[in-house]
């Protein structure tokens, strides 16, 4: 079952307390972003998840764990959806944890374009193209 555009509407206002808070679609689910960073928040089947970082299990010590679809990790369910300032402290608690946004730099390799994810990526495919002529 897809979240509804109206629990994400209700999140978003929870949230509205905070600056940059973004959103992406996702295979009729919602992922977050806060300041940029995706703070591995997520609202799947209308239960707003998030990852089971330290500060998260440390500031919701009662959470229970659910599936956001099968197949996936365990995540937090936040049950106090209802409350901007619980929110919002989760927020700001997981921000410092998690790593800044991976910056993604065009590349041009013998005319392709493509984003550099890794060097070892970029040696490899160049020992694929020396191996085929």
């Amino acid at each position: 079952m897809a979240s509804s555009k109206e629990y994400l509407d209700f999140i978003l206002e929870q949230l509205s307390e905070l600056e940059e808070i973004t959103y992406r679609s996702m295979m009729g689910e919602y992922i977050i972003y806060y300041r940029g960073k995706k703070l591995l928040v997520g609202i799947y089947d209308d239960r707003f998840l998030v990852k089971p970082v330290k500060s998260a299990i440390a500031y919701m010590p009662n959470a229970k764990y659910e599936l956001p679809y099968d197949g996936a990790k365990e995540m937090l369910l936040v049950d106090d959806v209802d409350n901007k300032e619980f929110l919002t402290g989760l927020f700001n608690s997981m921000y410092d944890e998690l790593p800044a946004p991976k910056t993604k730099e065009i590349i041009e390799f013998e005319g392709l374009k493509m984003l550099e994810i890794k060097e070892t990526m970029i040696e490899d495919i160049k020992m694929c193209s020396a191996a085929l002529g």
